[in-house]
């Protein structure tokens, strides 16, 4: 598989996602928050796992298509909506994705393996679930991780660290040790790592 493959499907998630209203500044430029994430995606993945098959380049770099389209606020603002949200997502991106995909030529089958990383099954057990997971995190601990803690309690960020450890392999732990941090970032990590 080569990039040049993988050039019109990345650039109709990208189209899609450039309809974000959300915007982000990286390097000077300003970018719609969900493009500049699925451009974040991708390269972690290829520098993570350079060799990954065609079909989890393209789950990853629409892991967040239409994520504004389901507002966060249209649920409650506890644990429990939040999941029901996070859900409705995971459902969102696969009914984006899918006739995308489709349009394109994919066969179902590839179309079926994109959706079910995009619904994260098997986490823990298929090493395809595992290998998004461990990119969707270190993707956060690189890029939004520092603005996070900054809105958050030292207890809560405790919490979600946690969490997240949880759903990282040891070998993603390893690299997202090797990412530059803040002193205090790193402190809350380790916390985490060690409760």
């Amino acid at each position: 598989m080569s990039f040049t493959q993988l050039q019109q499907p990345f650039a109709r998630f990208d189209a899609y996602n450039a309809n974000d209203p959300n915007r982000e500044i990286s390097a000077e430029k300003t970018y719609p928050k969900e493009v500049l994430y699925a451009e974040r995606m991708t390269k972690k993945l290829n520098d993570y796992a350079p060799d990954a098959p065609e079909y989890m380049q393209l789950a990853v770099r629409c892991q967040h298509i239409g994520r504004w389209e389901i507002a966060r606020d249209a649920y409650p603002m506890d644990r429990a909506g939040y999941l029901v949200w996070r859900s409705q997502l995971k459902i969102h991106h696969t009914k984006v994705a899918g006739p995308i995909l489709r349009d394109l030529g994919y066969d179902e089958e590839t179309i079926s393996k994109v959706k079910a990383l995009l619904l994260k099954k098997q986490l823990g057990q298929n090493p395809d679930t595992q290998l998004i997971e461990d990119v969707i995190c270190l993707v956060f601990v690189e890029f939004y991780l520092d603005d996070f803690i900054k809105k958050h309690s030292e207890e809560k960020m405790i919490d979600i660290l946690k969490k997240t450890l949880k759903k990282i392999s040891s070998r993603g732990i390893e690299e997202a040790l090797k990412i530059e941090m803040t002193d205090d970032v790193r402190d809350l990590v380790l916390k985490a790592a060690s409760v």
